[in-house]
């Protein structure tokens, strides 16, 4: 175990709900790691202060401030629980079929589209996106959606290269290497690696990430007009000074510390769907090369499955609508479509598979055409205006169009109906 994957799971070894092997696991790192030794005992050392004040509130009343801070880290801490928790169910579920683990592989490589298109105080905006356009490496947590309840993503970025575990698949590792177009998968249960072919758009989306995010930052610095400053307040228990910045198609705002400049938190949101919260930043940190590595890990065993994401069409999305109907849902489309549904999707349908008369080839290749689908919706969103109108629909409602698009250079729509038919349509003759 490396600090990385230590100090993921510090906060479920304090809870106490990690299985027996892997808090032996981080007992064992933290005997000759002193860095994760210290973070450990600096978590306990905040939860004992959480107890220590939630019994002085029953003795007395406390500034409001004050309040507000024990309830915000205590919100903090539980949410973090709770996604450990959720990510512990979700891992043993997956353990109970060698091809559902498979398929969970499969799944997870969705969230490379995530990144496609990202991003009276004497600080000033100039100040604060400073150390984020000039650092080497970036490691930050990354939430998908508006909220903290989304999915999670951390994220370790050197270069062009990404490592990514996401909150609620815990046991699968992926690393991004566009360069190569390609995805290295690694299951730390079953210790199984998979290659990934993510030649095309998703490799061209995902080049140089931290380049893409600075170029949006710059290009919003650049017109100092559209920048709002936003006053101070606390996030997770910390003062933070924050500026709100808009584009044609995005608006990002960035919280930071007022007296170093470094961030904190950004929110941002791209297009019609995407949104997401970056948090919990490190800058310029020193990271060991074998965690970008597209090498297989010692102890590793390849598998032979091959795996390909290249070109998404509108026959994926077609295909990922009728898994969202028949296999997600009960006969009906999803309450709305887009990276942030996608993700909260995926443990369902890796809990499904396993429960379907599907060869492991079958399975794999059913998790693929989803993650294909919302890759198609991703291109079509970075295009132009979409619609989604399948909210409650059932499946074969051949009567009713549920998404519709305009393809580039095309003077008509593409409508996709209820029994996911297509059509072209010209725009007076869209649905309601």
């Amino acid at each position: 175990m490396n600090c990385t994957e230590c100090k993921e799971l510090l906060v479920a070894q304090i809870e106490g709900l990690l299985e027996k092997t892997q808090q032996q696991a981080v007992a064992d790192h933290m005997k000759d790691c002193s860095v994760c030794k210290a973070e450990a005992e600096t978590l306990r050392g905040l939860q004992d202060r959480l107890a220590s004040n939630g019994k002085a509130l029953a003795q007395g009343d406390l500034e409001n401030n004050v309040m507000n801070l024990i309830v915000r880290e205590q919100k903090v801490r539980l949410k973090a629980a709770e996604k450990a928790a959720e990510g512990l169910n979700v891992r043993r579920i997956i353990m109970k079929s060698r091809f559902a683990k498979i398929a969970a592989a499969a799944v997870i490589i969705i969230a490379v589209m995530v990144g496609l298109n990202p991003f009276g105080n004497s600080v000033t905006f100039a100040d604060v996106v400073e150390p984020i356009l000039n650092a080497k490496t970036l490691i930050f947590d990354l939430i998908i959606g508006g909220d903290e309840s989304g999915t999670a993503m951390h994220e370790i970025v050197v270069g062009p290269r990404i490592r990514r575990t996401i909150s609620n698949l815990p046991n699968l590792t992926q690393i991004l290497d566009p360069d190569s177009g390609k995805l290295l998968v690694l299951d730390a249960e079953a210790k199984t690696a998979m290659y990934v072919d993510i030649e095309g758009p998703v490799a061209e989306g995902t080049k140089n990430y931290m380049a893409a995010i600075r170029e949006l930052i710059e290009r919003l610095q650049n017109d100092q007009d559209s920048v709002e400053e936003l006053g101070e307040r606390v996030i997770d228990g910390q003062k933070a000074i924050g500026f709100a910045a808009r584009g044609p198609n995005e608006e990002i705002t960035i919280w930071a510390d007022p007296k170093t400049a470094l961030p904190i938190q950004i929110e941002y949101h791209v297009g019609q769907e995407l949104a997401a919260i970056l948090k919990n930043f490190e800058l310029d940190t020193i990271v060991d090369d074998a965690l970008v590595s597209m090498d297989i890990p010692a102890g590793y065993k390849l598998q032979e499955t091959q795996i390909g994401l290249g070109e998404a069409t509108e026959q994926d999305f077609v295909e990922s609508l009728r898994i969202w109907a028949e296999i997600i849902r009960d006969g009906t489309f999803p309450e709305a479509v887009g990276s942030e549904n996608t993700m909260k999707a995926m443990p369902v349908l890796v809990q499904k598979l396993p429960q379907m008369d599907l060869t492991e080839e079958a399975a794999t290749d059913l998790a693929m055409k989803f993650a294909r689908g919302m890759l198609f919706h991703q291109m079509v969103s970075g295009r132009g205006e979409w619609h989604y109108a399948g909210a409650g629909v059932k499946l074969g409602d051949a009567a009713t169009g549920i998404f519709w698009y305009q393809p580039s250079g095309s003077d008509t729509y593409r409508v996709i109906y209820g029994d996911l038919s297509t059509r072209d349509v010209a725009e007076k003759d869209l649905p309601n």
